[in-house]
């Protein structure tokens, strides 16, 4: 009980701050250009809602009367006349009234499990290196500019200024143009045919980019890197890609996300590059390298059931309640596959010798929506082809395939609002792994080696439409280390956190 008092002071804290907090609206860029909330579109930033979806979908606009409601009108780059004698002069188009910039700011503490360090016993870990108890850490900083320029071309930019604090530099996240319904200009059915080019993360079932949980989903941050030592000769694999990484190219996509049909079809760079081994390779590596010349296929297949009684609320952008305007309810079903090559060379007994190892990635996802309770989850299974060389390490002529690298893992998650300001989240994250299982160096590990899973309960607080307090518990199964004659070489350890996070939008 003592040792839960801390956590019990802190939620009591988040909740009185979240009461005595008076009502307000966000002014990120969309709220300043139509003068409106934050929670127009978001359940609890940045999850959307309905409506939220629709504008997406629409460019960044109201999929109904946009200029009726826009506060700030945009400014014309050309007289409307011009339309009328193009192509004899620039097609006019607009840019936004208001620089349409936000900024993005959170900050942790962090409550590790007391016997954290006892990893250490087992040389897992640097020996000297000591994971504190409790911790303050900065997290992202970030600026993002989005809106539309005219003639249903949307865009989008977001570039993390910082991460982690200590001067951690982050990267360009997305970075496109989105040309949405250009199926209009081949006769094709409204909405039935989008282009996004640029960088920009895949369309997948859920967003870790712009997720509201505070940690991101396991299966999404999963790559294939296998041990390359003597050792464990039997695993040639090192990739780097997971389907979180963010992709460069183009995306085909059409129909809506918050009704019907949607589909996507993504040409993307490769996005597989690793490090060589830090244990003993089995032979001197040149380089992992993504290949110019073949490009990564992603696609993508849902639908969406509404299931409102009324068929005037079903159709609709979103359904009406009678407190107002909140989510239909609905049933999504989707399925996604990847297909790409890792690229890895090696300086065999002739020459530099390069291994195209094909690899996918194949999963199925669901959503059900019933006013305040979203049960949602998906499940994704890996599969890395495993060249190794031939005949053997030191005398490698080319490559044979050996037994492949295969990973499956998913989710399960419930968000329930009990409150328009309080959203109460439960989740199970499960990653099991044949890689994560070899780079053990060699030792035999509990049966809980190969798998990880986690529960995740967690509540979060709007104080205001723009500010949020979160509080998530990351509950981990206790593991044990044995070495191969199977004797403990660590004693029995877990670690389990407690995450508080503050942040805001601006």
């Amino acid at each position: 009980m003592r040792s839960r008092r801390p956590l019990i002071s802190l939620t009591l804290l988040l909740l009185t701050l979240a009461v005595l907090s008076s009502s307000s609206y966000a002014i990120p860029a969309f709220s300043r250009q139509y003068g409106t909330s934050c929670a127009t579109c978001h359940v609890d930033f940045p999850k959307l809602n309905d409506f939220g979806k629709a504008f997406k979908d629409a460019g960044f606009k109201f999929p109904k009367d946009d200029e009726s409601f826009l506060k700030v009108p945009p400014v014309m780059l050309g007289a409307p006349a011009q339309k009328d004698l193009w192509p004899h002069t620039i097609f006019p188009g607009t840019i936004p009234g208001l620089p349409p910039i936000g900024l993005r700011f959170n900050t942790f503490f962090q409550v590790v499990s007391k016997n954290r360090n006892d990893i250490n016993a087992a040389n897992l870990a640097n020996p000297g290196t000591f994971i504190p108890r409790t911790d303050f850490q900065p997290g992202l900083f970030s600026i993002f500019m989005a809106g539309n320029f005219g003639s249903d071309i949307a865009f989008w930019v977001d570039e993390d200024l910082s991460v982690g604090g200590s001067n951690a530099d982050g990267g360009l996240g997305d970075g496109y143009l989105k040309f949405v319904n250009v199926g209009r200009f081949f006769k094709l059915p409204t909405d039935s045919l989008s282009l996004r080019i640029g960088q920009f993360e895949l369309d997948l079932p859920f967003s870790p980019a712009r997720s509201h949980n505070l940690s991101g989903w396991d299966i999404f941050d999963e790559a294939n890197i296998g041990a390359m030592s003597s050792l464990v000769p039997e695993q040639n694999v090192n990739n780097a890609f997971a389907m979180s990484s963010a992709a460069q190219g183009i995306e085909f996509s059409g129909g809506h996300t918050y009704r019907g049909y949607h589909y996507s079809l993504a040409i993307v760079n490769q996005n597989t590059g690793g490090n060589p081994s830090s244990g003993d390779t089995v032979q001197p590596v040149v380089g992992f390298f993504s290949d110019s010349n073949f490009k990564d296929l992603y696609g993508r297949f849902s639908y969406r059931f509404n299931l409102e009684r009324d068929p005037a609320s079903r159709n609709e952008v979103q359904a009406a309640g009678a407190t107002g305007p909140r989510d239909h309810t609905y049933l999504n079903l989707g399925s996604f596959y990847f297909y790409g090559r890792s690229v890895q060379r090696f300086q065999g007994a002739n020459g530099v010798l390069t291994a195209r190892e094909p690899f996918y990635r194949l999963g199925g996802d669901f959503s059900f929506n019933y006013h305040a309770f979203n049960l949602y989850g998906m499940y994704m299974y890996g599969h890395d082809k495993n060249l190794t060389l031939f005949p053997d390490a030191e005398t490698a002529t080319g490559f044979q395939s050996g037994v492949p690298a295969t990973f499956s893992g998913g989710f399960l998650q419930a968000d329930y609002m009990l409150a328009p300001w309080v959203m109460g989240i439960m989740r199970y994250d499960v990653v099991k792994s044949s890689a994560d299982r070899i780079n053990t160096f060699g030792t035999e590990l509990s049966p809980l080696s190969a798998t990880r899973n986690r529960f995740t309960p967690g509540v979060q607080f709007l104080i205001h439409a723009n500010i949020k307090a979160a509080l998530e518990y990351q509950i981990r199964p206790q593991q044990t280390v044995f070495d191969s004659d199977g004797n403990r070489i660590a004693k029995p350890f877990r670690t389990n956190s407690a995450v508080a996070d503050l942040e805001f939008v601006y």
